[in-house]
């Protein structure tokens, strides 16, 4: 009981007193926010990089696509995205009166968006090149075949995949407070240093952290499910 009563106050004076509960909340938000612009740029920069990479596989005439995208991957994938942060933030943005908010976006969009186009261009080359010449027969261009035809497919495939990198995102954003960005684990470094007790605080923030993953790792395992449903129809 006597850990118990000791524990029950270490939290209580980590998230209750003094409001701080409002700023793990406010914290919290701040995570959830960027995660998801970051997942949009991300995906939406991975999918480009992987059509460069197809097509410049299939058509002498884009292989100068074909290298700029394997040197962005090489270059994102290569470095820590605490140093791209840094480099985004202090380089490039600061001076342009930018918020730090758009720079922890861009920074992990951009770097999820390498890993994410290897996902991609794994998951097209592992659909039957037959697809694009049965899509081509059809009168379909071949964006069309691949927009239509190639990309649902390989979205099934890659699904595991893509899901573990999102979760992955959601948990890089954690070193943002390095550019003065309030997300939940600033505010529990916050709280710790307001309260003399940086422990709890933290556990409250890995929690928070946990709690998401659970809930994404299960919407995936449903969103999985009903694929594979609608598969066997």
């Amino acid at each position: 009981m006597s850990w118990f009563t000791g524990a029950w106050e270490r939290f209580s004076n980590a998230f209750l007193e003094k409001d701080r509960y409002l700023s793990f909340l406010k914290g919290f938000g701040m995570t959830l926010e960027i995660s998801l612009f970051a997942v949009i740029l991300g995906v939406v920069l991975g999918i480009l990089l992987a059509v460069a990479k197809y097509m410049a596989a299939n058509h002498k005439s884009c292989r100068p696509l074909g290298w700029i995208a394997n040197v962005y991957i090489t270059v994102i994938r290569g470095t820590p995205v605490y140093v791209q942060m840094l480099i985004i933030y202090y380089l490039i943005l600061t001076a342009r009166g930018i918020p730090a908010i758009v720079s922890g976006v861009l920074c992990f969009g951009i770097n999820s968006s390498a890993y994410v186009a290897e996902i991609i261009r794994a998951g097209i080359e592992a659909v039957d090149r037959g697809q694009m010449e049965a899509g081509r027969s059809l009168g379909l261009s071949e964006m069309q075949t691949m927009k239509e035809i190639i990309m649902p497919q390989a979205v099934r495939n890659i699904l595991p995949a893509l899901g573990n990198e999102f979760i992955v995102l959601i948990k890089e954003t954690a070193v943002i407070g390095g550019i003065t960005v309030l997300d939940v684990t600033k505010a529990a470094m916050n709280v710790g240093a307001s309260s003399y007790d940086y422990l709890t605080p933290l556990l409250i923030a890995a929690a928070m952290y946990l709690v998401v993953v659970i809930i994404l790792t299960k919407l995936l395992s449903m969103l999985e499910r009903r694929l594979a449903k609608s598969d066997r129809r």
